[in-house]
């Protein structure tokens, strides 16, 4: 044995150590990789450095000023400090490439900078002065080279200014534009700011290239014109046109000769951007017809045909440029479709896991329900024997137990004497009392203890009574949590398929649409289709002018023609104070309205009644009329119909369904107290859409359908609310139509004269006679009719509610128009 253990642990010790082995092997591959992906991303990095520092060590703007080369130090210094020897190096290599003196000014203008970044730093330890730190470095340089070079002056003290408060700005606009082409970008849109600085950054490196000549061709134009292409294209005219400016005006400061050049880059991206919905080629066109433009009715400062040839290498390069390339600059320019695509993939992805997590939570709680639904033992006759087997043990545990006895009756005489219990057991159960004397007798010549057997087991019913009431309580508490569980889950999946529902394209229902209301004489800006579901039409028309109400006049009557349902307007908003362009939305509207009276009275005139009502209208056409009756009257029953009627409210808003809702209701009334407090409740559900109306009557009396002279009477025989802990509730569905009326009232109202027998053919009948069909009169007049009969007299608390079903009219009437439809 100690053998196998020693053997066994040193198994187990071999396979922690392989298993730490190839941790470790993971660990150092996955390692080698990210040193290898990092090592490529340094290489690109210091390659950028390298040949942006090369350029703007050229950029000369002016004749005699540098103003990009201390701010591309400091940022590259802030932003990747292990590379600043090699940003350094690189413009001090661009700036001999000018010339000697230019290359001895970037190196006095780097070593002062990190004077003053030294001083800055310790005394006000604060990174926000660097931009004054750069202003500082450049002017004392150039003020030092101008003392050097031509002596003292204040002219030169002016350009030294100049030059370092240029040189202030250009830290700002590169702390924004360098990261942009050097780092991968983790948020996917570009602010208009960030856009103008880049371009500044992409011009600042054209204007390294300045001198730079391939047979008379200028290499700056080429690449100032290629830029100006990719931009129109990627981001229309105002995006062209305004890199077109900037670029141009960066170009003018380094040589005078390409303020010329300003208007045609300006005018390019303009016309191109205007054309790119014709792709590349529309783009080029662009460009070339803007430069045969300036060429012909320019000052002829440049050749046309050399102009003409430098935008055709621009268009070259322009058209061998992938699309993937442009496509990806795209996702970044705000207004593309490539942005507003990827926009809406993470918002799809944000709302596919949104609706997922809700989808979980329903998931979550229907199978809570269900657990809680599940059955803890098994039913029927098993259970039974169950329950027999463990109640005839504890009295056998008390009495049989020390019976010297206990041998003979249950190893010798075992079925005899279970069911000589047995039978005990059910006598007791019936009467509380063994009457059967027969039994009685029998249990006597076989037990010695027969009377303490017989009150044993009277004390142990008792107690299993209790124990029966309390597991019911408990599977009814179980039950209202299972109800109540399922119907949250229900709510969260109708949620969830509201998150993950889209504006559907109606292109063609739109275009069908503008092209009616314009057959109707009126002009139409724009037409939105958001949703043509029935009954849940949503439409927004944007009309130059509103004035004499046309939306509703003539708009609303035309499309319910279209749609074939009836369509009014919801909302009106002017969309500017000085014009007249106003934006309509239009939605379906329900196809009946209702109209209510109530009258309501306490006993014997009292403030406070045991009668709650309330008329609520739910969303989707949904209406909903609840009378509850609390038990007695004055104050305590007022509360409880009250506390009934809101929890039902608060539950029905919330989306559960009402039968759900209403055994909701019951238990929580029935298991909250162990007083008697019960009340009922009449509920009425209307789908104003349908005209369907689902009665749901919980111990209340009948209710009444009015249609022309025909009275009929509803009916459902649920018990009150609280009285019973299980209930099932009965539901009656009726169709109302357009005239029909609703009554509804409490059981004060119902029962109050007590000299009628047949209370059901009363009511009636003194329905049928009332002649009005308003709903306020005919409340008022059965009130007044049953306490007249009552002998003047309020003996109960009395409620009535009544509703009158109309079809809705729209203000103006729909009128039919031709409208193109597609066959």
């Amino acid at each position: 044995m100690l053998e196998r253990l020693t053997l066994k642990a040193a198994g187990g010790q071999a396979a922690a150590v392989m298993h730490e082995a190839l941790l470790g092997k993971l660990g150092k591959e996955r390692g080698k990789g990210e040193e290898a992906k990092e090592g490529k991303r340094s290489w690109r990095v210091l390659l950028i450095i390298i040949l942006t520092g090369v350029l703007l060590g050229r950029a000369v703007i002016l004749l005699e000023l540098l103003p990009f080369v201390i701010p591309f130090l400091s940022v590259i210094h802030e932003w990747r400090r292990r590379y600043t020897l090699t940003a350094a190096a690189a413009l001090i290599a661009g700036s001999a490439t000018v010339s000697l003196d230019f290359a001895a000014y970037t190196l006095l203008a780097i070593f002062i900078y990190f004077l003053f970044y030294g001083f800055i730093k310790s005394t006000f330890k604060n990174r926000k002065l660097l931009p004054v730190t750069v202003l500082l470095s450049v002017t004392t340089a150039r003020y030092i080279s101008f003392m050097i070079m031509d002596g003292n002056s204040w002219y030169h003290l002016l350009t030294a200014l100049v030059e370092g408060g240029l040189a202030m700005i250009v830290t700002l606009i590169f702390f924004q534009s360098i990261p942009l082409i050097t780092e991968k970008r983790k948020r996917s849109s570009l602010r208009h700011e960030e856009i103008v600085c880049l371009v500044i950054l992409l011009a600042s490196l054209m204007t390294g290239t300045v001198g730079w000549m391939m047979y008379e061709l200028s290499a700056e134009q080429i690449f100032a014109r290629y830029v100006v292409l990719v931009f129109a294209f990627v981001g229309g005219a105002a995006i062209g046109s305004t890199v077109g400016v900037v670029t141009g005006l960066i170009l003018s400061l380094a040589n005078v000769a390409n303020l010329f050049y300003m208007s045609l880059l300006a005018f390019s991206g303009l016309l191109g951007g205007l054309l790119r919905e014709g792709k590349k080629i529309s783009v080029a066109l662009g460009l070339l017809i803007s430069t045969l433009l300036m060429g012909m009715y320019g000052d002829n400062q440049v050749s046309m045909e050399f102009s003409v040839y430098e935008s055709l290498i621009a268009i070259a390069l322009f058209m061998l440029t992938p699309k993937k390339w442009t496509a990806e600059l795209s996702r970044y320019i705000p207004g593309t479709s490539e942005h507003t695509e990827d926009q809406q993939k993470y918002l799809r992805k944000i709302r596919d896991l949104t609706a997922g997590k809700v989808e979980q939570f329903s998931n979550l709680f229907l199978s809570l329900s269900n657990s809680f639904t599940l059955q803890e033992n098994g039913g029927g006759e098993a259970a039974r024997e169950r329950e027999v087997d463990l109640f005839l043990s504890r009295v056998t545990e008390k009495t049989c137990q020390t019976c010297m006895k206990k041998n003979q009756c249950w190893t010798r005489k075992f079925h005899e004497t279970y069911g000589l219990m047995e039978e005990l057991m059910i006598e007791c159960e019936e009467g509380g009392e063994v009457n059967n004397r027969k039994l009685l007798q029998e249990w006597r010549d076989h037990c010695i203890i027969d009377e303490r057997v017989v009150e044993t087991m009277k004390g142990e019913l008792n107690q299993h009574y209790a124990s029966k009431v309390l597991k019911q309580q408990l599977q009814e508490s179980r039950r209202l949590v299972a109800d109540q569980l399922k119907g949250v889950s229900k709510v969260m999946e109708d949620f969830a398929k509201d998150i993950q529902r889209e504006k559907k394209a109606h292109e063609k229902q739109e275009s069908e649409i503008t092209e009616s209301i314009k057959q109707a004489g009126l002009d139409v800006v724009l037409v939105e289709v958001y949703s043509l579901e029935s009954g849940n039409v949503d439409i927004d028309i944007t009309l130059p002018s509103n004035l004499y109400n046309e939306s509703e006049k003539i708009i609303a009557p035309l499309l319910s023609d279209i749609l074939k349902e009836t369509i009014s307007v919801k909302h009106l908003e002017k969309l500017s104070e000085t014009e007249n362009d106003t934006r309509v939305t239009l939605g379906s509207t329900k196809k009946f309205v209702v109209t209510e009276g109530v009258a309501h009275a306490a006993k014997d005139g009292r403030l406070i009644s045991g009668d709650s009502y309330s008329t609520l209208e739910l969303g989707a056409g949904k209406y909903a009329i609840a009378i509850s009756d609390g038990m007695g009257n004055g104050k305590r029953a007022h509360i409880e119909s009250q506390e009934t009627i809101a929890l039902l409210k608060n539950i029905l808003r919330s989306g559960i369904e009402e039968t759900v809702a209403i055994k909701a209701i019951n238990s929580i009334l029935a298991l909250r107290s162990n007083e008697e407090m019960f009340s009922t409740l009449d509920l009425a559900m209307v789908d104003l859409q349908e005209g369907l109306v689902k009665f749901l009557k919980v111990g209340s009396i009948p209710s009444y359908i009015k249609r022309g002279s025909q009275v009929q009477s509803i009916e459902a025989g649920n018990l009150p609310i609280g009285m019973i802990q299980d209930m099932e509730l009965d539901v009656v569905t009726e169709k109302l139509k357009a005239g029909d009326l609703l009554i509804m009232m409490s059981d004060g109202l119902y029962e109050s004269p007590s000299s009628i027998e047949n209370k059901d053919i009363w009511m009636k009948r003194m329905i049928k006679e009332i002649e009005t069909d308003e709903p306020q009169e005919i409340a008022d007049l059965l009130m007044e009719r049953v306490i007249r009969e009552s002998g003047n007299a309020i003996y109960d608390d009395m409620t009535v509610v009544v509703i009158r079903m109309d079809h809705h009219l729209p203000k103006w009437a729909t009128f039919s128009m031709p409208y193109q439809k597609d066959a």
